[in-house]
């Protein structure tokens, strides 16, 4: 089974935001100090996170790579 993950940038509230599932599944937030906030859908399964106070400098680009390592038994 394949899902996209779903990376959101704010640069403006300097947040990004990454969901693991549809972002219309979140139901509640739960804030786990230092800046990280996990979204959890109506199970209580976390979806995602979102992380506060993050800032890329000006002259900087954002270039997300994504690696992926999957377990076939």
């Amino acid at each position: 089974m394949n899902k996209a993950i779903k990376l959101i940038y704010d640069s403006v509230g300097e947040t990004l935001t990454v969901y693991f599932d549809n972002p219309e599944n979140a139901e509640v937030c739960e804030e786990t100090g230092e800046g990280v906030i996990l979204i959890k859908d109506k199970e209580n399964h976390v979806i995602g996170f979102e992380k506060l106070y993050f800032k890329v400098g000006e002259d900087i680009n954002p270039i997300f790579q994504l690696e992926t390592n999957s377990a076939k038994g």
